[in-house]
This record gives structure tokens, sequence and C-alpha cells, in this order.
């Protein structure tokens, strides 16, 4: 397979080449985060968080309210841990139950229950008999004091009952989380047995491939050290639904397909623009990126200002198969101003005349999805692409 063509069976993967044909509104959402199997959360809110952005790339009809439903009210996705903490579709939550196990099973887990037996118990009984509460709703009562009031006990008992799976997000107050017991948020009828090494084999395969479109034995086991994954492999290969593919130009392990992908990705599809998150599913594996799309990305936001080469929190910016550029910006919510800081294009760029009317449209959709009515514009690099830019920003708005 050329890279090319690599490059375009990740992008249909990820659901940024040609659309998925899904429902409009939150049952189109929750089919996103079905695919993707994961979609991660963060807490910058320079411009609209990662996990609303990461959707919105795909959705073009999403809004915020849309996954507060499906987390509160469907029980379509819960939050737990992928790589980080992420929504994950609820049909997947059997298997994650393995490593919740082995969280309440540690030996630091173990430590930390006896030592805090109380507190646990409390913070427990307080849920049971008052419903969903907060980490903040732990805060000292007017004249108690006490370790198990404490606010950061509290909390960390929260954060160890759910690692444990004793509790869950049932839903986000204002980005906050807010905690109930398990046997309450889980759906009714939703399966909670642990899948045999054989079922946890499927699921990892399934998962790897429906996410990254390519993938070696490596990363399919994600650091797990199990001989069913790689016979499971080989079985999906004699069947036909796994394909082997070695990448021209590319020297390592043989890599692998879902057959299925591999023809949807001989198929001609729009040379899309995508502005992307840097927790974007098809981001957040820099190496990935580096290997397949020749893209050096590092978030340089827990740099020092003067280590930053691109800006505080730059977004890549995906035009077809090819990364083009980097936008550092910010949404200026008081002013609904969308702050262009710089924009800079990748070394060699030169196709701007095809390029920058489609970025201006998509950059006028970025800012109404960050709340914002007007666009501004600081820097560009190179800087003789500003007066075209802003041209077409002009022309857009009208």
């Amino acid at each position: 397979m050329s890279m090319s063509t690599a490059r375009k069976l990740i992008i249909q993967t990820q659901g940024l080449g040609r659309r998925w044909k899904l429902p409009k509104g939150k049952e189109g959402v929750a089919q996103v985060i079905e695919r993707l199997g994961y979609v991660q959360i963060d807490t910058i809110s320079v411009v609209q968080r990662a996990h609303h952005h990461t959707l919105w790339s795909r959705r073009s009809d999403y809004t915020p309210q849309m996954l507060h439903k499906l987390q509160a009210q469907d029980r379509r996705v819960f939050e737990w841990w992928t790589h980080a903490a992420s929504y994950i579709p609820m049909c997947d939550y059997r298997y994650y139950r393995q490593r919740m196990r082995a969280n309440a099973e540690s030996s630091k887990t173990q430590k930390w229950l006896e030592q805090n037996a109380r507190l646990r118990d409390n913070v427990v009984e307080r849920l049971r008999n008052e419903g969903p509460l907060g980490s903040s709703d732990f805060s000292h009562p007017e004249g108690k004091r006490g370790s198990w009031w404490d606010w950061k006990p509290a909390k960390q008992a929260l954060e160890m009952l759910f690692s444990m799976g004793e509790v869950m997000v049932t839903e986000r107050r204002k980005f906050q989380r807010i905690y109930d017991l398990t046997e309450r948020v889980l759906p009714e009828g939703i399966d909670t047995t642990e899948p045999d090494e054989n079922e946890m084999a499927r699921f990892m395969i399934r998962r790897a491939l429906s996410h990254h479109g390519l993938a070696t034995i490596d990363v399919i086991r994600g650091g797990r050290s199990s001989e069913a994954i790689q016979e499971m492999v080989k079985e999906k290969v004699d069947s036909g639904e796994v394909t082997p593919v070695d990448i021209k130009g590319l020297d390592g392990e043989t890599q692998y397909a879902l057959t299925k992908n591999i023809e949807e990705a001989a198929k001609r599809i729009r040379r899309q623009i995508h502005i992307l998150s840097p927790f974007d599913n098809l981001v957040i594996h820099r190496g990935y990126l580096k290997r397949f799309f020749d893209f050096d990305f590092k978030l340089e936001c827990y740099l020092p200002a003067v280590k930053r080469r691109y800006g505080y929190f730059c977004l890549p910016i995906l035009w077809g198969d090819q990364f083009v550029g980097r936008l550092d910006s910010k949404a200026d919510r008081k002013r609904r101003t969308f702050i262009i800081r710089n924009i800079i294009f990748e070394p060699g760029f030169r196709k701007y005349d095809d390029l920058l009317p489609k970025l201006s449209e998509k950059l006028h959709n970025f800012a109404v999805f960050n709340d914002c009515e007007k666009i501004e514009i600081e820097r560009t690099k190179p800087e003789s692409v500003r007066v075209p830019l802003e041209r077409e920003l002009s022309g857009s708005d009208n």
C-alpha cells in the first residue's frame, strides 16, 4: 500500500474524510463516540474544550448539550480512563471492568483503604443518602471539623472509588464531576460481566483497527502481553476480516487493517479542511502522526512562553491527507471575538490560492462554534498570507 493510500485509510477511519452516514443530533454524536472508541476530556478552554472540539470536527451540528444529555440522561457514554480521562461508549463498559478490578485489588489501593476506611465509608454513605455529589460538597460544614469532612481527602476518596468502579460520574456541572454510586448510574440491562481472554482480544483488535485504521500487533496489544491477541489476529486474517499491510517506504512491523476499511480507502474522497484539537483522536498519538503524516507536533502550553515555537495552544490544520499548518488562537467570549494570534504554515507549502477560501470558511464556522461573531488576525507566517486571508475572511462575512 502506498503512503498516500495509508493516510486516506486512516483519515476515513477517523471520520475526517468522506462523511459518515449518521443520524442528526445527539444520536449521531453517540455513534461517533462508539466508532472512535473514546473521546479524550481536557480542561483547557482557550477555545472549546477538546472533547467538544473533537466531536464538532466530525459533526457540524454538534452542541455541548448533546454530550451532556448522552451522559446524564441517556447513559450512552460514561467517563473513565483510556490513555487519559475520556468519554467512552456505555456499550463497551464491560471491557473496562477488568482494569477497575485490578485497581481495586492493587496493593496501593488496599493500603489506602485500610488507612482511610472511615473516610471511604462516610463518602459512600453520603452518596447513598444524599444522591449525586461533587467534591465541593465535602467542604467544612459550619461548626464541624474532621479529616473526613476536608475537601482534599474527600476528593481523593471519590477519585479512588472512581478508579475502582464503585462510583461513576453521573454528569458534569460547569465541568465539575458529579459522582454517584455505580449501581445508580449504569443503565438497566447493561452487561457487566468481565470478558474472557478471547473476548478481550476481539475487542482490542476491533478497537485498535477501528480507531487507528492501521495498527501493528504491539499497538493492538496496548501494553498487554496477551498471546490470545496474536492468535485472534491470525484467525481474523484467515477469515478475511483483517488484512496484513506493508506500507511502501515505511520500515518496521507489519500493519493490520480491517478489510472493509481498505475497500473504503480505495474510493475517492473530497479534499476537506479540518482545524483539529491537540487531543483529537487523530492527533494525540504523536509518534503515529510523525510516522504516517510526517507532522512533528508538540503541545507547548506547558512550556515557558520563551520556549514556545508555535504558541500556547496550537491547533493542527489538516487539508485532504496532509497537515498544512498550525493555528494559535483564543476565543475572547466577552468580546465575542475569535483571535488568531498566529497561523503558521508548514515549510514548503505554497498552495494558498486553493487553500485560503476553504480555510476562511472553516475559520468562520469554528469562530461560531466558539461563540464568537468576528475574527481578528494578529500574525501569520509567512506574513505575506495575512492580507489575502483577511480579504477572504471579509468576503466570507458578506
